[in-house]
């Protein structure tokens, strides 16, 4: 009786509905500091378009419906799933998509 008690909350407690956390902006900026990843601005990522738009790969990481409805002039379309086992199974065919080219300045996005 004891295991079947113990079985059952188990169950519960691993089942039940919990509410994601609303991330911050310091939640986003220690997750890209924890990820070895820098962030970009907006108007710095503009000025370094309109400078060199050749050694730029932006990358939208969206499912392809969303990047069909509408992305930024120039994007190709990655699309991740936001958990870990998405990324570790995506690595060999992100490392294919990237290319050779380490020098080129990539944002995902």
């Amino acid at each position: 009786m004891v295991a079947v008690a113990v079985t059952m909350g188990a169950l519960w407690y691993t089942n039940r509905s919990v509410a994601p956390k609303e991330a911050t902006w310091e939640d986003v900026l220690a997750e890209a500091e924890n990820g070895g990843y820098r962030i970009i601005r907006n108007m710095d990522l503009w000025e370094r378009v309109k400078s060199k738009p050749d050694n730029i790969l932006l990358v939208d990481t969206r499912q392809e419906w969303e990047y069909r409805t509408g992305h930024i002039n120039g994007a190709l379309n990655f699309p991740m799933e936001p958990t870990g086992w998405s990324r570790w199974r995506s690595q060999k065919p992100l490392a294919n998509f990237l290319g050779p080219d380490k020098e080129r300045f990539i944002v995902f996005y």
